[in-house]
């Protein structure tokens, strides 16, 4: 075997109070197919149970394992990336799992494309007891997205758990933004803003659970942390549409359940920007 056929993956898992699933996640990458995987999982503070759960794996399977005050996620990632011996990284949410295949297919495809700054692929939706949710789990279609797509989101982004960073990537972008707190959209779009692709295969490669502190059910937080992102782009001059097609976007998804932040989301978008999406927001809103 050499490092030109399997070369390093460095898989990172950011562990936080996720003790009902970190077990299973890091399982999922010890049974990977691929035989050259460089596993570095940090405990970034947790106040449950986590800890002793990973400690009985570590010493069962000889992981590097650290703990630390809680820091954050992006701080956590770029950490583990600086000591990281691989030149493609995979982070793994503690409550996500990994299909048994994922690392041999992404690194198979990803492997003669300097083009590809990040891999992605299919997942299953499972929910806090591992059942998959069948409603809400869709295959779909190779793509190819570049900056455009991903900032006007004319086509739907990568799942994040089955993202695969070429370092080169991370490298050229400076890691991920301690300031954002939803990493993923963030670096994805500094990546491609600096003329790389994300791929996203057919390929189911990992399972995404859905449980009651994910953090996609905070809207106010995703709305906050999205704008900020976009902030960060702020001189492009699709900017303001980028903004006005997302605050269009929540404001349908809470005109129901959230009035008080749909309200606020349509005081934030001028006229000129309204659409279908708004004039339902507003039958929701103020009908229902």
């Amino acid at each position: 075997m050499s490092d030109l056929d399997f070369p390093l993956v460095t898989v990172i898992i950011a562990s936080y109070n996720h003790g009902p699933y970190i077990e299973e996640s890091i399982l999922s990458v010890l049974q990977q197919t691929y035989p050259n995987i460089e596993l570095l999982v940090v405990d970034d503070g947790s106040k449950d149970d986590s800890v002793e759960r990973i400690q009985r794996l570590q010493e069962r399977y000889e992981f590097d394992f650290r703990t630390q005050p809680n820091q954050g996620l992006a701080r956590t990632l770029n950490d583990c990336i600086a000591r990281a011996q691989g030149n493609l990284i995979a982070p793994l949410g503690s409550d996500d799992v990994m299909l048994p295949g994922r690392i041999a297919t992404q690194v198979a495809y990803i492997q003669d494309k300097p083009e590809v700054g990040i891999c992605a692929g299919n997942i299953q939706t499972i929910d806090a007891q591992g059942n998959i949710i069948q409603r809400r789990c869709r295959v779909r279609e190779f793509r190819r997205l570049d900056f455009n797509a991903m900032f006007n989101a004319t086509d739907v982004g990568p799942p994040a758990p089955t993202l695969l960073f070429r370092r080169e990537a991370l490298e050229a972008v400076g890691g991920f933004d301690p300031e954002i707190r939803l990493e993923d959209l963030q670096v994805e779009l500094k990546i491609t803003h600096a003329g790389f692709f994300i791929d996203v295969l057919s390929d189911v490669l990992a399972k995404y659970r859905v449980h009651g502190a994910n953090t996609y059910k905070n809207r106010r937080f995703m709305v906050e942390q999205v704008m900020a992102t976009y902030a960060c782009f702020r001189d492009h001059p699709d900017y303001p549409n980028a903004c006005a097609k997302f605050l269009n976007s929540m404001l349908l998804k809470c005109a129901n359940d959230d009035k008080v932040l749909a309200r606020e989301l349509l005081r934030k978008l001028p006229p000129r920007y309204w659409d279908m999406k708004t004039l339902r927001g507003l039958g929701r809103l103020f009908l229902n």
